[in-house]
């Protein structure tokens, strides 16, 4: 394949063959780019999206189609090619192509990164026994579903959005569950502690025992696990143990081919790279954020949905400053959430509850110098999340009163 597509014409190559670059492939073909586009995954798998692989699919309530991002149809329809089952491991620029693990040499006119992020692999005695999961990819999910059915202890290690959702699913597996948390409250970093003890209330509500303070320091089996020690001297029983302890950003392309690298491939609001011919999105890139005036990496579902499709305009010129606000969400036991914004771990912030808190049933904003700065709501579908979402844009000063105050509308909380 060289430099310039089929027909002469331009060839977009897209490493990373998640949703951020599928969603990225869509957006080249209906913003009316003719040229070749390229796709490339490391997995064996078309494009599908990770959300339900703790949700939905984990607890057996969607099929495997159901997690696809487009129809097994959709790439030969519009004439993009998938090569799959393949890593990409080296980017030579001065050529533009990109190496593949088994040789193969694909050439590009632009070339877009949306290689991902990899979970944080736990670093103790025992961690590399049969039973330990990691959760990333279809058949991890799959895996950990067989195990959860079969039943038995789940010690889950990490207490963040995956460690507390595979808590759920396998409460409602039936399995007795042991959430191990080195901080002091699930969530700490994400929502700071009076959130995260709300979390953490609704797993215990559920039978969840959560140990926080506290970390794994050995893992105990013989072939298989069969339990945790902690640095706080206590033995717990799993015959399944999971571990959700973050992720990083596989950088590893991108910092081979000479791009600079800082927590994630540093791109500016365009999401392109310093090589005006290279662009990245999703979870591998660190972006300039023109509303936070500094550089953000999300790592949510939101970021690839949204990031990827800007930053294929940007690189066929029809880009605009990406700005959206990191937003997530997540489904646990009767639990629906919604949160939008950005905290900066360490900063002081005000948090005031709209709602009854005790009913799952409320509305939580933080605030600096009395602004919004993030908020969410937990099972407020009628308003949902975009009045948080305004005030945050607004910059606006609010009242905490008025703000605290249902009978007051949200749109008229500013002082």
């Amino acid at each position: 394949m060289g430099t310039e597509g089929k027909d002469g014409k331009d060839t977009v190559v897209i490493v990373g063959a998640g949703l951020a670059g599928a969603k990225a492939a869509e957006a080249l073909r209906e913003e009316g780019f003719t040229g070749s586009i390229v796709l490339i995954g490391a997995e064996g798998e078309p494009p599908y999206e990770r959300p339900p692989l703790s949700k939905d699919y984990l607890l057996g309530n969607a099929d495997r189609a159901s997690t696809a991002v487009h129809d097994p149809g959709w790439y030969t329809g519009n004439d993009v090619e998938l090569l799959l089952g393949t890593a990409a491991v080296d980017i030579h620029r001065d050529t533009r192509d990109v190496e593949l693990a088994d040789g193969r040499r694909v050439r590009y006119t632009h070339l877009l990164l949306t290689t991902g992020a990899s979970p944080r692999r736990l670093s103790v005695p025992g961690a590399e026994l049969d039973g330990v999961h990691y959760l990333r990819e279809l058949g991890d999910s799959e895996r950990l579903r067989d195990a959860l059915r079969a039943g038995g202890p789940v010690a889950v290690v990490g207490a963040g959005w995956i460690g507390l959702e595979v808590a759920a699913a396998a409460r409602q597996y039936g399995c007795d569950v042991t959430v191990v948390e080195p901080q002091d409250a699930p969530l700490l970093a994400t929502l700071g502690p009076e959130l995260g003890g709300y979390f953490a209330d609704v797993h215990r509500r559920h039978g969840v025992r959560i140990l926080t303070g506290c970390r794994p320091n050995a893992l105990i089996g013989s072939g298989r696990v069969v339990g945790i020690s902690t640095d706080a001297g206590e033995e717990i029983e799993a015959g399944t143990v999971v571990v959700g302890i973050g992720v990083k950003p596989n950088t590893a392309l991108a910092r081979g081919g000479g791009l600079t690298v800082d927590n994630g491939i540093v791109v500016d609001e365009y999401l392109r790279t310093a090589d005006p011919t290279i662009a990245a999105a999703g979870d591998v890139a660190s972006a300039f954020h023109p509303f936070y005036e500094r550089h953000v990496r999300v790592e949510h579902w939101a970021g690839a949905l949204n990031a990827g499709p800007a930053a294929a305009r940007s690189l066929i010129g029809r880009g605009r400053p990406y700005d959206e606000l990191p937003f997530f969400y997540t489904d646990q036991y009767d639990i629906g959430m919604e949160f939008i914004g950005l905290l900066e771990p360490g900063r002081p912030y005000t948090v005031v509850t709209r709602g009854a808190r005790e009913d799952d049933a409320f509305h939580a904003f933080w605030l600096a110098d009395d602004q919004v700065v993030a908020g969410l709501h937990v099972n407020m579908w009628d308003d949902g999340i975009e009045p948080a979402k305004q005030l945050i844009r607004s910059r606006a000063a609010v009242d905490p009163a008025r703000l605290a105050d249902p009978s007051v509308p949200l749109g008229a909380v500013a002082r």
